[in-house]
């Protein structure tokens, strides 16, 4: 009895080794628990044709679910030299139906309970679920530095060293709405010079008609933006390798970080990088394929190349996947930030959990043409490219939400940028126009921001934006005609009043008295009067740019901007000088100007022919007013 009692406990311990072994070496049930503690990688070079595997993603809700993957191939020197992937078909009913679709980017690929790689690359149209698969030693060797005093790698995707402070042209940080880069911008998001800009959208927009296997592109959910901007940028997103869909998901709200447990992104589960989340919300949707710990690996190819990165990482429940001809994509809701996300190079992405991303944190203001007040408040990732992106098309949404994109139309501009340590920069501009307002407000409130971002300093940190926004639905505009003054003889010290006449849209003329008092310094000998815009008046400067020393003299700088809104006056006289080092030196003696010209200096100077004297801005008028005009005076003896 003893010995059938003992065979018998035998039996069982055999049976329940065996299917500890079957359930290793699946490595796949339905939750992290089923799979091995300890994760191991199938080798590529051990990949052959006919093996088959598994693959979890999430279909709907937000517990992966298990699909069947038969290898096809190996594609060597795929996308990159060096580098091989996994050509494999997808089996089961649900991706019959929907093909590779947006938002699987990064399911995870087991082969004998090892992890071969992630779901990462597919093609248009697509008669089967044919797949690309990113081998997962890829998407983690690149994110280990190697080299180190103490022989051990170390994780690379933290912040690393900006670069040199670079040289800004006034162009850059002043707006106006006759110069190249906003005639650009416009260009950008009209629609204009797109039609290669799906080139590397992934399978929607896949080149040689979908005979090419491209990263899948990722879902952008786009929530509280008008559907006719989506449509404007929507070129821009898809250039980047984004699918921007409006209304596919929901917003990604503001919300303090959720600690991490062991079913934190799981392989297998939804992961989202909001870039705007509050009011507004544009989140991007993929899939974990592996966790190490607190480190996350996920996509499997690009998120933007930005390299490093700080972006927050959610936990997203997915609604549906969405059936498409040309490509399905997955529709999700981002619940609880996690971590950050870290590291975005070509094999996919690194993020850490339980570390909070910094972002930044806008507030706008509007005062409706019919008198409403609203007001948005939203968060956008701190990014040199991204940040004036977002801000440019939130910008444009919140006007066209309420008021007029075509047809008169005036915009006064308020605003705000805190910098941590420094002084505020100030904003303010009003502009007035029948075609493009918006869109130039939209500019005009990235524009600091983008020459902020590009500076190269380091210790660079935005606490808040703030913008004040009064609309009104009208035009008014006036165009400088000229200047009279009673006497062109004047004395140093005198008090003089200089009339501008500007002619209004309506035919109408306007006056403005611009009272100026002569130095009482100023030389005996002519003296030009200049009267025109902010823009014109910087225009007249002979710096065409700065390299600044420190963020505290940029910001100094961006603060001394002329509007381009109302008038300024200026006394200057003709006299030889030069600007070193962003400084005006006038009345040089000859023997420095000489030098200055030499064969052995070079760079660091411009030669001026005039010096300015005496400089005043002149209060907003009722019209915005725009030219330039010049009169002549004699400085004579009291």
């Amino acid at each position: 009895m003893k010995r059938m009692v003992t065979l018998i406990s035998l039996i069982i311990l055999a049976a329940v080794s065996a299917l500890a072994q079957s359930v290793s070496k699946t490595g796949q049930g339905q939750t992290g628990q089923d799979r091995p503690s300890k994760t191991e990688f199938f080798p590529v070079d051990q990949v052959k044709p006919g093996m088959r595997a598994v693959g979890y993603t999430v279909f709907s809700g937000s517990e992966p679910k298990k699909f069947e993957v038969e290898i096809l191939g190996v594609l060597k020197g795929f996308p990159s030299p060096q580098q091989n992937a996994i050509v494999s078909r997808l089996l089961g009913d649900e991706l019959y139906h929907t093909g590779v679709f947006q938002g699987m980017s990064g399911s995870p690929v087991y082969i004998d309970g090892k992890l071969l790689g992630a779901v990462a690359f597919g093609y248009q149209f697509a008669k089967d679920p044919i797949a690309g698969i990113m081998p997962i030693q890829y998407m983690v060797d690149v994110f280990e530095e190697k080299q180190g005093g103490d022989g051990k790698g170390q994780r690379s995707g933290q912040p690393g060293r900006p670069g040199q402070p670079r040289h800004v042209s006034f162009s850059e940080i002043s707006f106006n709405e006759n110069s190249r880069e906003f005639a650009d911008f416009v260009k950008s998001v009209s629609g204009a010079g797109n039609s290669g800009a799906q080139a590397v959208s992934g399978p929607s927009g896949s080149l040689a008609n979908g005979q090419v296997l491209t990263p899948i592109a990722t879902p952008l959910a786009i929530t509280g933006v008008a559907p006719d901007v989506v449509a404007r940028f929507a070129p821009i997103f898809q250039s980047l390798g984004f699918a921007p869909v409006a209304g596919a998901g929901g917003a990604a709200e503001i919300s303090e970080l959720k600690q991490a447990d062991e079913n934190t992104l799981k392989p297998g589960s939804t992961i989202l990088v909001p870039l705007v989340r509050g009011d507004y919300s544009l989140a991007a949707a993929g899939t974990v394929t592996y966790r190490d710990g607190a480190r996350i690996y996920a996509f499997g190819h690009p998120f933007l190349s930005l390299g490093v990165s700080e972006f927050p990482m959610h936990e997203g429940e997915v609604v549906t996947v969405m059936s498409s001809s040309a490509t399905s994509f997955k529709m999700s809701v981002p619940t609880a930030m996690v971590g950050t996300l870290r590291g975005d190079r070509s094999t996919g992405v690194y993020g850490e959990l339980g570390v909070a991303p910094r972002m930044i944190p806008v507030e706008v203001n509007l005062k409706t043409s019919r008198g409403e007040d609203r007001k948005y408040q939203f968060d956008v990732v701190a990014d040199r490219f991204l940040t004036p992106l977002l801000l440019q098309m939130t910008m444009l949404s919140t006007i066209a939400s309420t008021e007029r994109t075509i047809g008169d139309s005036t915009l006064q501009i308020r605003g705000r940028i805190k910098l941590k340590g420094l002084p505020d920069v100030e904003i303010e501009n009003r502009l007035s126009s029948s075609l493009n307002v918006p869109l130039a407000a939209a500019f005009a409130t990235s524009q600091p921001i983008s020459a902020i971002f590009n500076s190269g300093f380091k210790d660079l940190q935005f606490e808040k934006l703030v913008y004040d926004i009064t609309s009104r639905d009208a035009r008014s505009t006036g165009q400088l005609d000229h200047l009279w003054i009673n006497d062109t003889d004047v004395r140093p010290g005198e008090k003089i009043e200089i009339q501008a006449f500007a002619r209004t849209d309506g035919g109408g003329e306007y006056v403005e008295r611009i009272p100026v008092e002569i130095p009482k310094d100023a030389p005996r000998g002519q003296l030009q009067i200049v009267v025109g815009d902010g823009g014109s008046i910087q225009a007249l400067e002979p710096r065409s740019g700065f390299t600044p020393k420190s963020l505290d003299q940029l910001v100094r700088e961006l603060n001394k901007i002329r509007k381009s809104d109302r008038l300024y006056v200026r006394l200057a006289r003709a006299e030889s000088g030069a600007v070193i080092k962003n400084e005006e030196m006038p009345s040089l003696p000859p023997s420095v100007l000489a030098t200055l010209g030499s064969d052995r200096t070079i760079g660091g100077y411009s030669l001026t022919r005039s010096a300015t004297i005496f400089e005043q801005e002149i209060a907003p008028a009722e019209f915005v007013i725009s030219g330039q005009r010049t009169l002549t005076v004699n400085v004579v003896n009291p």
